[in-house]
Formats: structure tokens, sequence, C-alpha cells
């Protein structure tokens, strides 16, 4: 194997890379501590400081660490750098070699559609196929269905499948009668059934698309690094036309690989795992991956559900190492269509991230590992911090507008306390924020205006840029509804409602508007009164609260039209939120 392929001999020499990371973001995090300790020190009750100002450090440090990260990869990619080995080269390039081992790419299914899966596991079969690889993989799908009707449709069109590619690739379906485990325990199945066949399988969902080049790169890869457990590839939403996923498949198809690649530049050799479109080492996995089941009831108790971060911290436990190569193309799945079906995915993912906190402190953990816990619990807790944080300023404002400037403290003095307004600071503090959160995008959105093959397969500078502000306005409307919805959700499973892990909702799914009123109604009353309290007490503060509230107030009209297939196809009518992917689909069609 040549020597371009390897990636084990760089384990463990990220230490700089971390300390470098940490460094930035506690640098970042004190300045914005220190320009808020300043903005809040004459301002309200003093009993609420104490505790606004750890939720501002927690969460003004969350996001300055997805900014050090899209920094990294913004450097990297315009020095041309791959994020693992700092060469120019990736692992992955060049011919691929033959491949000596046997790999099993594995379908997990569970009251899907048989017709959409089978159309996917065709076109991968085909891209396979024109790699001259393809004998060297099988394909397996798992079903977990339990709907007798579909259950008789995925035997008819995976049984058809089967024929028509029984010259070429082996196509092996086996339904469970109980799904034990749920996806976890139907590839654990598998495993003892068939997995001393294969040295490597490589894991996709329901609504996964891998191209056959990636799968054979992916195979190569782990042959050639043999204390390799794991490898993740980058994951492109695509394949949904209303306006909901159209907007955040190109906000994720522009601004996700420069995140990716940062956190594949510090993350290195324990990297985590995402549950799907990743390769991994089945003798490995057996070895290492066997779930445990927590004590008491869910959902904080019983089967793991989110299983993938557990895997990649046994794994790493058990010596084998985890990547994650960006520039691995070709890895696809499927978004919610709609907002609600989003919030219901995000529903199942915190209560199985917050199952974690039973495991951050199992014995043998890398310490990787239990920060990539860490960061999966925080990612849902940050809403309710949010929350709390503009409760707690907007308490503080109406406190002071209320008690009035005190001149003299607790204690005799001939001086008065002069007010003070510190508006450098907090224009500062306003500037520093929206450069964090707004960062990586607008470098991402360098590099694609930079290169002009690259702004071509996005409609273009001036769609691209469009497409940059509408997306830009319509996450800032949303991040407040989610917002609500997670910390209702964590409120919901605290308090011990459990959701299990109900078939994933597919297609375009549209939302009417009695739907969105009722899921909405509280979001639209909780804007109002916010908006009905502060403007009659502090008016002058409504322009600083008005992005949040407003993404309230729109909460219902919002959810309904970014539903709708058809507003997704009058933008791309507009060439907005274009993607590469989107323009290759349209050649072919033009050319066919």
């Amino acid at each position: 194997m040549s020597e371009g392929w390897q990636l084990d001999p760089h384990a463990g020499r990220a230490g700089w890379r971390r300390w470098l990371l940490l460094i930035l973001v506690l640098v970042t995090t004190a300045v914005g501590l220190i320009l808020m300790g300043r903005i809040v020190a004459a301002r309200g009750p003093e009993i609420l400081k104490p505790i606004f100002l750890p939720c501002f450090a927690l969460l003004f440090a969350w996001i300055a660490l997805s900014f050090w990260s899209g920094v990294f990869g913004f450097l990297l990619s315009v020095l041309r750098r791959h994020p693992v080995t700092l060469s120019r080269q990736s692992p992955a390039a060049g011919v691929v070699p033959t491949l000596h081992q046997r790999t099993a790419i594995l379908v997990p299914v569970y009251n899907e559609d048989p017709t959409e899966v089978s159309g996917r596991l065709a076109v991968m079969q085909r891209s396979l196929q024109a790699t001259g690889h393809a004998a060297a993989f099988d394909f397996f799908v798992l079903s977990d269905t339990t709907n007798a009707e579909i259950a008789a449709e995925e035997e008819r069109l995976y049984g058809e499948l089967r024929e028509r590619l029984a010259a070429e690739t082996h196509l092996f379906y086996r339904r469970r009668a109980q799904n034990t485990g749920k996806k976890a325990g139907n590839i654990a199945e598998w495993i003892g059934t068939r997995g001393p066949d294969y040295a490597f399988m490589i894991v996709l969902d329901a609504d996964s698309l891998l191209s056959g080049d990636t799968m054979v790169r992916l195979a190569a890869l782990m042959e050639a690094n043999p204390r390799t457990g794991l490898i993740q590839t980058h994951i492109v939403p695509a394949g949904r036309e209303t306006l909901f996923a159209r907007a955040l498949q190109f906000s994720s198809r522009m601004t996700g690989v420069v995140l990716s690649m940062g956190n594949s530049f510090w993350q290195t050799s324990e990297a985590n795992y995402f549950g799907h479109n990743a390769i991994l080492r089945v003798a490995a996995f057996a070895e290492c991956c066997r779930l445990p089941v927590l004590s008491g009831r869910p959902p904080l108790g019983g089967e793991i559900l989110s299983h993938d971060f557990v895997e990649a911290a046994f794994l790493r436990r058990g010596g084998w190492y985890c990547w994650l190569l960006p520039e691995l193309r070709g890895s696809y799945e499927e978004l919610p269509s709609n907002l609600l079906d989003y919030a219901v995915r995000d529903r199942r993912w915190m209560q199985g991230n917050l199952q974690h906190a039973r495991l951050i402190s199992q014995r043998g953990l890398h310490w990787m590992s239990r920060l990539h816990f860490g960061m999966g619990i925080f990612a849902y807790v940050a809403s309710p911090l949010w929350l709390a944080m503009l409760m707690l300023s907007s308490a503080m404002v109406v406190d002071h507008r209320i008690t009035g400037d005190i001149f003299f403290g607790p204690t005799r003095s001939l001086f008065p306390l002069w007010p003070q307004y510190h508006w450098p600071e907090i224009h500062g503090l306003l500037g520093m924020t929206l450069a964090l959160l707004l960062g990586p995008k607008l470098l991402a959105l360098t590099l694609r205006l930079w290169s002009t093959r690259g702004v071509r397969r996005f409609g273009g500078r001036l769609a691209m840029t469009a497409s940059f502000l509408v997306e830009t306005a319509f996450s800032t409307l949303l991040a407040p509804v989610m917002m609500l919805f997670h910390t209702t959700f964590l409120i919901r499973i605290l308090g011990g409602n459990a959701v299990g892990w109900p078939p994933q909702a597919r297609g375009d799914r549209g939302m009417d508007w009695r739907q969105a009123l009722q899921r909405h109604i509280g979001h639209v009353l909780f804007g109002v009164a916010a908006l009905t309290a502060l403007g009659a007490i502090v008016p002058d503060y409504v322009p600083w609260i008005l992005p949040v509230v407003a993404g309230l107030l729109l909460s219902v009209p919002l959810a309904v039209l970014s539903s709708r297939r058809a507003m997704g196809l009058a933008a791309r009518r507009l060439s907005l939120f274009v993607t590469p992917e989107e323009r290759a689909q349209a050649t072919l069609a033009i050319g066919h």
C-alpha cells in the first residue's frame, strides 16, 4: 500500500493543535466576559449577576469553539492542506490500489418506503460497478420493519433487485421478527451472524447515498491503516425540495465542509461517529462496541438511543483510531422537509445525547470521547441557557428602569456614584458576537466567491450572495423557535417523558395552517407577552430584543410557507439555494 494512504502514523500528534484551540477559545471568552462584566456592573440587581455571567461565559465559549474551528478550516482550505496530515495531498488521493479484503454495505431499514430505498441501492451499485471494485463489496438490507404491508413490499422489491444485481454484486435481505436494540441491535445481530465473513462494514441510513469511488477509497484506507477502527465521511444534505430543506441544504453545503475541516484538524484520531456514511472495522466493532443497557426507565435509562457517539468512544477506548475525512466527497443524506419534522428529530437526538451523561465518567474513556459526550449534551442544553440569559438580561433592564440610577450605595460616601454608560463595550461585544456567529459562514462564502469554478456550482456570485443573505435571515428567525422547542423538550425529558425512536418522516411533507398553529401557538403568545411587557416598561430595549421576538411572532407562517415544495421550486427558479448536486442533476437532464 502506498505511503500516501497512511493515517495511523499521525495519531497522537494533535497536542499542539488542541492547546492552540483551547487558548484561542479561552482568550475569546475572557474578552467577552470582561466586556459583559463592565456592561452589567452598574445595572440590575446584584443577585442576578452571579447567574447571568456564568450562563454568558458558557454560551460565548460554545460559539467561540465553532468560530475557531471554522477559522482553522478556512486556513487549511486556502493553504490547500489536509486537516490531518497537513500535507498538500489527501491520504485518499491518487490511484486506488487493489482491494484484498471484503466490505459489507449495511442498510438498516425501519418501515421505510422500499421503492425509494431500492432506488438508492441501485444507484450505489451502478456507481460501485463503475469503479471496477464491485466484487469486493456486498449489500445487506437489514429490516426491522413492523408494518406487514411494507414488509411484503420489501421482500418483493429487494428480491427483484437481488436478481438484477446477482451477476455483479451480491445483495442480501433479512427481516428481524423483533427489533431488539433498534438500529444498534440490528447491526449487532448482523455482526454475530455474518460479521466474521467481512473485514469492514460501511453503515448507511435508509436515506443515505454514498458514491462508489468513496466506498472504494474508504476500504483502501482501512486496509492501509490497521489500527484504524472508524473513518467518518463529511455528510452533505441533499435531495429535498421544500423551501425549509433547500435553505438548510445550501447552508450545510456551503459552510459544512469548512467546519468539518476545522474539526478534523483538532480531533485527528479521536473524531466522532455520526451513525452512518462511515466505514468501521468489523472485528474492532465486535470486540469493543457492545452497548450497555442503562439502569432505570427511559428517557434517561434503558437502551441507548444515540449509540454512535458511544460506539466511537468505545472503539477509542479499545485503542482503535477514529478519523473524520472531509475531503471524501459523494456522501449524502436527506433532511426533514419542514420545521416540525426537524424539531421532532432533534427531540429524539436530545434524549439520546442526555443519556450520555450516564456514560461520561466511565473508566478508560479517552478524554476526547468525554469531550464529545459533553459537547453533544451542551448542544441541546445551550438553548435553555440562552433563554435563561435573555430572561435575566431583560429582568436586569426592567429592574434598572423601575429603580432608576442609584447615586449612593449602602456605604456612606461624600461623592455620588454617577451612572456609567459603556457604549464602547456594548458595541464591541455586539460586534464580537456577530463575528463569532457569522464568521464561519462568511469565511465559507469568501472561499466560494474566490473560486470561479466553485461559485458557478452555486449558481454564480450574485445568486450565491443573495442565497447567503436570505438563508442568514431565515436561520435567524428559526433560532428562537428552536430555542423554545429545545427548552420544552428538555423539561419533558427531565420530567420522565420518553419519546422512543419512531420511524423518521421522509419525503417533501408540507404543513397545514392548523397544525402549525397548534404547535406554535405557545411560541407566538410568548413573543407577544415579551414584546408587550418590554415595550410598555422599557421601549428603548425593544430594538435589541426584536430579532428574537420576530422569529416567535412569525413562527406560524414561517413553518407553513417554508414547508411548501412550491416555495422551494420558486426559490430554485430565482436561483436561490442552488447547490452543486442540484446543478449537476439539471445538467444531466438537459443533456438527455
